[in-house]
């Protein structure tokens, strides 16, 4: 069975492999185990891509990519196909894995380096505000953006993919992921009042 669904996903290009994946993550909300392992053999390699270039620790990175995959197993009913491609829908996933990884870390090497090194001075606090502030407008930006816009510049800018590589996870055409980007990204930029 592996040889002929493989045969047939060489041949159905992008658009043919996101409604083929889109079907098993169907399946998978269901409980079907095969359905499941299909999904794994697709998709545990990039996942684990994605999830090294956030966190660059081999160790962790295999961690976090069992995580995710544990999290696709448990969590595919949530799947909309409406909302965005089942590739794209599996990376987000990772990607935020590996991202809250990362914060995690981060905030235990904060608190050591806090609890070593005294007091905390005036013009600190004013950075870590200031920085906390501008990790807020992002996200609220992110937000308004269109779903599809959202995923593409998520990808592209979060995920670390070219926009070639983003139109394959996709599922559809470079013109239109580039749109979708640009698009975002003007939106992005009125929303946060930034000039070009």
């Amino acid at each position: 069975m592996e040889a002929s669904s493989a045969g047939r996903q060489d041949d159905a290009g992008p658009a043919g492999r996101g409604q083929q994946l889109a079907g098993l993550l169907t399946r998978v909300a269901r409980g079907d185990h095969s359905a499941f392992e299909e999904v794994y053999d697709q998709l545990a390699g990039p996942v684990y891509g994605l999830v090294r270039k956030v966190l660059r620790d081999p160790a962790q990175s295999e961690e976090v990519a069992q995580e995710v995959m544990l999290d696709v197993w448990r969590t595919a009913s949530r799947f909309d196909a409406s909302r965005g491609s089942a590739g794209a829908w599996v990376m987000t996933i990772a990607h935020r894995r590996a991202v809250d990884r990362v914060r995690s870390e981060q905030a235990a090497t904060r608190r050591e380096q806090s609890l070593a090194v005294g007091p905390v001075h005036g013009e600190d606090v004013a950075e870590l505000v200031e920085s906390a502030l501008d990790q807020q407008r992002v996200r609220r930006c992110l937000g308004s953006l269109t779903p599809l816009q959202a995923e593409a510049v998520t990808l592209a800018y979060y995920g670390g993919y070219t926009y070639p590589q983003v139109a394959s996870l996709l599922g559809v055409a470079l013109g239109t992921v580039k749109t979708r980007i640009r698009d975002g990204l003007i939106r992005m930029r009125d929303c946060m009042g930034v000039p070009w």
